[in-house]
């Protein structure tokens, strides 16, 4: 059974069918919304067949300020920050004139100063200068001046003046530490290691030497190089632990070149002349010997031990000017801070009769030998310049008088007043039992018989 062809639809019949399909969907709408429909179909249509370049050259027309924009976010946060600083500036205004003239701010008494670091300061001291800032505001009181006046008073190294809202002030000292007693004139103080001389104080007690040489009215430049011998000598002397420098009295250091302490010695004070160096290994010398040189003599004033491989026993010592003598008062002050008493009594240094000098061998003055075995007697130089009988009398009556007693002495001097009427004997060794003189008692003997 052959098919039925089914009739061909033209191209025309098609698309009237489908407007009358849309025709009748969109009968409920108006005619006007349809021929808009249509005017924008055909608008797209004409905008897809436009080159996408022409787009960019097309331009919106839009209103200008008659300012720039970044002038006028300029001009904006100029007036906002003018706006705060002028509210500022009105409460600090406002501020400032509250602190000036309330009461709050005011230094009430005395309770409102806190002092802190006082040992040897008294509190007197300190309101001396902050007194005056009692009844004045707190914000007007010179911090740094204060500080300077307080740093002015002897004690005080340093000082520092804090405030604290609403009235209270803080004060912090911190005190030199001393090292040493000072006699400077009639008057004892105690001194730092920069020079600087402080008032003794009340309640402390040291154990220092006292040091001489100062002068009133002297500069610290002046002290300053006569506190660092001092303070070379006693780290030398207390550099292995056996703390010597406790047993110094007295340290004179008015020649640099030649240090002399004074030894507190219970058997009695020795001045030991120690140079200006090496001033362990030279008191080890005195401790070494000091026995035997008080067993040879009958009172053992000063040693001079500043020459190598020598020691000089009693020798003669320059005058020096006597110290102005301490008033009671002073005294007692100075014992209670823990002076030693034997640098309270003032000695005088005259010229002393020159006494035999003896030079030891360099293992004699080796402690360590002398502790090992005991060394023989020191040998007295010796002279080949002739000695006079009176000069030979005057040196035993010298040399008995120090070794052996009043009754042998006696019996010398006799001998030596036979030995001067016999007349002068040069040729004639010196008698074994009489020490050979030293050369300063040489010197003056041959001086004294080739007159």
């Amino acid at each position: 059974m052959a098919r039925k062809s089914s009739p061909t639809i033209l191209q025309e019949e098609l698309y009237a069918r489908a407007r009358a399909d849309r025709s009748y969907d969109d009968s409920a709408r108006g005619e006007s919304s349809r021929d808009e429909l249509d005017d924008a179909r055909l608008v797209d249509l004409d905008a897809d067949q436009e080159s996408p370049f022409l787009r960019a050259q097309k331009r919106v027309s839009a209103r200008r300020s008659s300012l720039p924009k970044r002038t006028a976010h300029a001009l904006l946060w100029a007036s906002v920050a003018a706006s705060i600083l002028g509210a500022t500036a009105l409460a600090a205004g406002g501020l400032y004139s509250y602190g000036e003239h309330s009461w709050r701010f005011r230094l009430n008494s005395s309770d409102d100063i806190e002092i802190t670091g006082m040992q040897n300061v008294s509190r007197a001291q300190i309101m001396e200068v902050m007194g005056a800032d009692i009844g004045r505001n707190i914000f007007f009181i010179p911090l740094r001046q204060q500080k300077a006046q307080l740093e002015q008073i002897p004690w005080v190294d340093s000082a520092s003046v804090m405030r604290f809202v609403p009235n209270r002030l803080k004060v912090e000292i911190h005190e030199r530490t001393p090292v040493a007693f000072a006699r400077v004139g009639s008057r004892i103080s105690l001194i730092d290691s920069g020079g600087t001389l402080m008032e003794l104080p009340h309640n402390h007690k040291y154990s220092f030497p006292v040091i001489l040489g100062m002068n009133p009215g002297e500069p610290l430049s002046t002290r300053a190089p006569r506190m660092k011998a001092y303070n070379d000598l006693v780290r030398e002397l207390d550099s292995e632990g056996a703390h010597y420098s406790q047993d110094l009295s007295e340290v004179d250091l008015s020649d640099l070149d030649d240090l002399k302490v004074r030894v507190n010695d219970p058997a009695g004070d020795v001045l030991l002349e120690l140079g200006s160096s090496d001033y362990l290994k030279r008191y080890k010398i005195y401790v070494a010997h000091v026995r035997e040189w008080r067993e040879q003599f009958q009172k053992l004033e000063s040693v001079n031990l500043r020459y190598d491989n020598q020691v000089i026993v009693n020798p003669e010592i320059e005058g020096t000017p006597k110290q102005p003598a301490l008033s009671a008062a002073t005294a007692k002050a100075a014992a209670a801070a823990g002076v030693k008493p034997a640098a309270l009594v003032s000695k005088l240094n005259t010229r002393a009769v020159p006494k035999p000098a003896f030079e030891l061998a360099p293992q004699t003055l080796n402690p360590k030998a002398a502790a090992k075995k005991k060394t023989a007697k020191p040998k007295l130089k010796t002279r080949g310049a002739p000695v006079s009988g009176h000069a030979r009398g005057r040196l035993a009556r010298t040399s008995h008088r120090a070794s052996e007693a009043p009754r042998r002495a006696a019996k010398q001097q006799l001998s030596s007043t036979k030995s001067e009427a016999a007349g002068p004997t040069p040729s004639k060794p010196a008698v074994a039992k009489i020490p050979k003189p030293s050369p300063a008692i040489v010197k003056q003997t041959t001086n004294g018989g080739t007159s």
